[in-house]
Protein backbone atom coordinates (compact mmCIF):
# COMPACT_ATOMS: atom_id res chain seq x y z
CA UNK A 1 0.00 0.00 0.00
CA UNK A 2 2.82 2.47 0.76
CA UNK A 3 4.30 1.95 -2.70
CA UNK A 4 1.18 3.59 -4.16
CA UNK A 5 1.81 6.80 -2.21
CA UNK A 6 5.43 7.02 -3.39
CA UNK A 7 4.36 7.13 -7.04
CA UNK A 8 2.85 10.18 -8.68
CA UNK A 9 -0.90 10.42 -8.61
CA UNK A 10 -1.01 11.38 -12.28
CA UNK A 11 0.78 9.50 -15.07
CA UNK A 12 1.78 12.67 -16.91
CA UNK A 13 3.72 15.63 -15.57
CA UNK A 14 2.51 17.12 -12.32
CA UNK A 15 -0.56 19.32 -12.27
CA UNK A 16 1.23 21.88 -10.20
CA UNK A 17 4.34 22.51 -8.18
CA UNK A 18 4.95 24.64 -5.16
CA UNK A 19 6.70 27.19 -7.33
CA UNK A 20 7.65 29.90 -4.83
CA UNK A 21 8.80 27.92 -1.77
CA UNK A 22 12.59 28.36 -1.76
CA UNK A 23 13.03 25.08 0.12
CA UNK A 24 11.12 23.09 -2.51
CA UNK A 25 13.76 23.08 -5.27
CA UNK A 26 10.71 22.56 -7.56
CA UNK A 27 9.83 19.19 -6.03
CA UNK A 28 6.36 17.79 -6.65
CA UNK A 29 3.51 18.75 -4.34
CA UNK A 30 3.29 15.14 -3.16
CA UNK A 31 6.92 15.28 -1.96
CA UNK A 32 7.17 18.88 -0.68
CA UNK A 33 4.22 20.06 1.42
CA UNK A 34 3.72 23.80 1.98
CA UNK A 35 4.35 25.30 5.44
CA UNK A 36 0.78 26.61 5.57
CA UNK A 37 -2.40 24.48 5.90
CA UNK A 38 -3.58 23.88 2.33
CA UNK A 39 -5.63 21.05 0.80
CA UNK A 40 -5.42 20.51 -2.97
CA UNK A 41 -7.87 18.15 -4.63
CA UNK A 42 -9.77 17.33 -7.83
CA UNK A 43 -13.56 17.56 -7.83
CA UNK A 44 -15.96 17.50 -10.80
CA UNK A 45 -13.23 18.27 -13.39
CA UNK A 46 -12.00 21.19 -11.25
CA UNK A 47 -8.70 21.72 -9.47
CA UNK A 48 -9.54 22.99 -5.97
CA UNK A 49 -7.46 24.60 -3.22
CA UNK A 50 -8.71 24.94 0.37
CA UNK A 51 -6.58 27.33 2.42
CA UNK A 52 -7.07 27.88 6.16
CA UNK A 53 -7.49 31.61 6.78
CA UNK A 54 -8.40 31.84 10.47
CA UNK A 55 -9.24 35.37 11.56
CA UNK A 56 -8.86 36.87 8.07
CA UNK A 57 -11.48 38.53 5.93
CA UNK A 58 -11.70 38.07 2.17
CA UNK A 59 -10.39 41.63 1.72
CA UNK A 60 -7.11 40.67 3.47
CA UNK A 61 -6.17 38.03 0.87
CA UNK A 62 -4.76 38.62 -2.62
CA UNK A 63 -5.36 36.05 -5.38
CA UNK A 64 -3.65 36.50 -8.75
CA UNK A 65 -3.20 34.43 -11.86
CA UNK A 66 -0.43 35.04 -14.34
CA UNK A 67 -0.43 32.62 -17.24
CA UNK A 68 -0.68 29.19 -15.62
CA UNK A 69 0.54 30.37 -12.22
CA UNK A 70 -1.80 30.83 -9.26
CA UNK A 71 -0.55 33.15 -6.49
CA UNK A 72 -2.23 33.54 -3.09
CA UNK A 73 -0.86 35.92 -0.46
CA UNK A 74 -1.63 37.68 2.80
CA UNK A 75 0.62 40.21 4.52
CA UNK A 76 0.14 40.38 8.26
CA UNK A 77 0.10 44.01 9.44
CA UNK A 78 2.84 45.16 11.80
CA UNK A 79 1.91 45.56 15.46
CA UNK A 80 2.75 49.27 15.10
CA UNK A 81 0.15 49.66 12.34
CA UNK A 82 -2.64 48.14 14.45
CA UNK A 83 -5.34 50.84 14.45
CA UNK A 84 -7.00 49.64 17.68
CA UNK A 85 -6.11 51.03 21.08
CA UNK A 86 -6.10 47.50 22.50
CA UNK A 87 -2.75 46.18 23.72
CA UNK A 88 -1.41 42.88 22.44
CA UNK A 89 -2.42 40.11 24.88
CA UNK A 90 0.06 38.29 27.11
CA UNK A 91 -0.30 34.79 25.60
CA UNK A 92 -0.17 31.68 27.79
CA UNK A 93 -0.38 29.46 24.69
CA UNK A 94 -0.46 30.60 21.08
CA UNK A 95 -1.73 27.79 18.82
CA UNK A 96 -3.56 29.76 16.11
CA UNK A 97 -1.31 30.74 13.25
CA UNK A 98 -1.91 34.26 12.02
CA UNK A 99 1.23 34.59 9.96
CA UNK A 100 1.74 36.10 6.54
CA UNK A 101 1.84 33.76 3.58
CA UNK A 102 2.86 33.97 -0.06
CA UNK A 103 2.15 30.79 -1.98
CA UNK A 104 2.13 29.97 -5.65
CA UNK A 105 1.52 26.96 -7.84
CA UNK A 106 2.26 26.28 -11.48
CA UNK A 107 -0.98 24.80 -12.81
CA UNK A 108 -1.23 22.43 -15.75
CA UNK A 109 -2.40 23.96 -19.03
CA UNK A 110 -5.36 21.57 -18.98
CA UNK A 111 -6.94 23.90 -16.39
CA UNK A 112 -8.30 27.34 -17.32
CA UNK A 113 -6.60 29.90 -15.04
CA UNK A 114 -8.64 32.67 -16.70
CA UNK A 115 -11.80 31.26 -15.04
CA UNK A 116 -10.65 31.00 -11.44
CA UNK A 117 -13.33 31.46 -8.78
CA UNK A 118 -12.89 31.90 -5.04
CA UNK A 119 -15.13 31.89 -1.99
CA UNK A 120 -14.53 32.21 1.73
CA UNK A 121 -16.68 30.72 4.45
CA UNK A 122 -15.93 30.19 8.14
CA UNK A 123 -12.21 30.91 7.73
CA UNK A 124 -11.75 28.52 4.79
CA UNK A 125 -10.74 30.02 1.44
CA UNK A 126 -11.75 27.80 -1.50
CA UNK A 127 -10.22 28.48 -4.91
CA UNK A 128 -11.58 26.55 -7.91
CA UNK A 129 -9.93 26.30 -11.32
CA UNK A 130 -12.11 24.61 -13.96
CA UNK A 131 -10.74 22.25 -16.56
CA UNK A 132 -10.27 23.96 -19.92
CA UNK A 133 -12.92 23.10 -22.51
CA UNK A 134 -10.22 21.72 -24.79
CA UNK A 135 -9.26 19.20 -22.08
CA UNK A 136 -12.76 17.89 -21.37
CA UNK A 137 -13.64 14.48 -22.81
CA UNK A 138 -15.37 14.66 -26.18
CA UNK A 139 -17.64 12.25 -28.00
CA UNK A 140 -16.34 11.38 -31.44
CA UNK A 141 -18.83 10.44 -34.14
CA UNK A 142 -17.72 7.74 -36.56
CA UNK A 143 -18.19 8.83 -40.19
Amino acid sequence: MTAIFNERVFPTDLLFRNFFDTNSMFKSYEVQKPNYPVDVYLQDNNLCFDIACVGLSKDDINIQTEGNTLKVSYKKPNVESNPSEQEAPDYIHKGITRKSFDMGWKVSAKYNCNSVSASMENGLLTITIPMANESLPKMVTIK
